[in-house]
């Protein structure tokens, strides 16, 4: 038993496909006796008796047909984490999913509020029913996948997006610094007919990198070549602004990029804050790491469709040296209530502690965790004490960024990470080759089958009160045409 189980492991660890990857993991549920976990509601991990009485609740009105109080109840009583039924903890038990009892909720709050969708009721329907649906997902919130930075290794991003996207769980609402910005660029410009194009590397213009040479680099120029770079974004992302982006996909994707000037925050670019942007001139913006690339202007589309300068007095860098991962910006804008976050940037993966391991630290580690949490607090003490006081101005703005990397966040609600060696640091600056692209891709894919079950808990009930409000409003606008003519036949 103990030889198949090693063999199962070692298998799971080298499955290359999701359908594959699970059947092992089912087996080893079942081999090292993670069943009977699952099957137990009990556990001081959550309410079970909460989620209990609320699926019990939400059973009972429909056997009984009972449409508007369960409507009523949903509105009321849907809340994201009912219960502490996200915490990480419950994910990590098994290899597969988590409590039946959390699925089982799960399942029946979107059984339920498909079930109100498609019924009849006097007092709730049509823009109403469309109004009810909004300001539940507004309570509810909503997932949001952030892309960091992260140069040649950012592909890793694509397979990341290609485990969602195949389970039906990418997010709407995207967000992207630097390489992240690329592949959410990318996102938000290709339709869902065309994203399985995105998982092969032939289809991509993979040459961003160009050595633009020592002087031109000493002189502030960039030690690579910014017109290589831009011609790789405009080949990948095409000529849209972040509105065309939006109405041809449906995804709001978002871009972050950094100022140069004291006085100017950073800016999360995206259809409501900027929407007549061009999407790769902002991914342009937010690649530009300083030092590598030269800050750039932004470009956006005239009322005639001209391309024109936007800000033209301002230039802009690299969107992940003041704000890699935005997630409270995008709390403001789109009510998220889950990030997932796909981590890359090579000078914090191998500072990235494991999420079950930052849940469940014990006492033994206390004088790790006490030591790095007083290097952090030191370190952004002293950086920011040299970033507004020193005198040369290229160490004010080192010590700025040292301070904007140490006093951010680089964790979300779930963390998908590579493994680094020696090789990938290799590869950092490099044009990656399609046989590079596509190792990084399955890892990025492995690297997120074992999140699959805690992202859907999260994601299932907001993607399905999103298609609830598509189908509401579809059906506003099939029986506008109907209700006009009655009130003119009354009249």
């Amino acid at each position: 038993m103990v030889g198949k189980i090693k063999n199962l492991r070692k298998a799971l660890a080298e499955a290359t496909t999701y359908e594959r990857w699970i059947a092992i993991a089912l087996e080893l549920d079942y081999l090292e006796r993670k069943v009977e976990w699952k099957e137990s509601f009990r556990c001081n991990l959550y309410n079970y008796e909460l989620i209990y009485h609320r699926l019990n609740q939400l059973k009972v009105l429909h056997e009984q047909k009972n449409v508007a109080e369960l409507a009523r109840a949903l509105r009321e009583g849907l809340h994201h984490d009912l219960g502490n039924m996200g915490n990480p903890a419950l994910y990590e038990r098994s290899y597969v999913g988590t409590k039946h009892l959390i699925e089982e909720y799960v399942s029946q709050v979107c059984f339920a509020l498909n079930y109100v969708c498609d019924s009849e009721l006097p007092d709730l329907a049509g823009q109403k029913k469309v109004e009810f649906f909004k300001d539940t997902l507004l309570s509810f919130g909503r997932p949001a996948l952030l892309l960091s930075g992260g140069a040649s290794l950012g592909v890793f991003h694509i397979g990341v997006v290609k485990a969602l996207w195949t389970r039906g769980l990418l997010p709407k609402i995207i967000a992207g610094s630097s390489v992240g910005s690329i592949i959410a660029g990318m996102l938000g410009t290709h339709t869902d007919a065309e994203l399985p194009g995105m998982w092969d590397p032939e289809t991509h213009n993979l040459r961003a990198w160009k050595w633009n040479g020592l002087f031109k680099g000493f002189l502030g120029k960039g030690f690579m070549d910014p017109k290589t770079l831009r011609a790789c974004l405009r080949s990948n992302i095409g000529e849209f602004s972040f509105q065309e982006a939006y109405e041809r996909t449906g995804r709001s994707i978002n871009i972050t990029v950094s100022p140069t000037e004291h006085h100017q925050m950073p800016r999360l670019l995206s259809r409501y804050t900027s929407p007549y942007l061009l999407v790769w001139s902002a991914s342009q913006a937010s690649c530009s790491v300083p030092g590598i690339f030269p800050p750039t202007k932004l470009l956006k589309k005239d009322e005639s469709g001209e391309l024109t300068a936007y800000m033209p007095k301002l230039r802009w860098v690299d969107g992940s040296v003041v704000s890699d991962l935005p997630i409270e910006r995008l709390m403001h804008l789109y009510d998220v209530n889950f990030s997932i976050v796909s981590q890359t940037n090579p000078h914090i993966v191998p500072f990235l502690t494991h999420q079950k391991n930052r849940q469940n630290a014990g006492m033994l580690t206390w004088p790790g965790r006490f030591l790095k949490s007083e290097v952090e607090f030191r370190g952004k003490a002293l950086f920011d004490f040299l970033r507004k006081r020193i005198g040369p101005e290229a160490l004010r703005q080192l010590s700025g960024q040292a301070y904007t990397i140490l006093a951010q966040s680089y964790y979300g609600d779930v963390t998908i990470a590579p493994q680094y060696d020696y090789r990938h640091y290799a590869s950092l600056l490099k044009n990656p080759t399609n046989e590079f692209v596509n190792e990084m891709i399955l890892a990025g894919e492995r690297a997120t089958w074992p999140k699959i079950a805690m992202i859907k808990t999260h994601a299932k009930i907001s993607q399905t009160l999103e298609r609830c409000i598509a189908r509401a409003e579809e059906k506003c606008v099939a029986e506008a045409p109907v209700l006009r003519l009655k009130k003119g036949n009354a009249a």
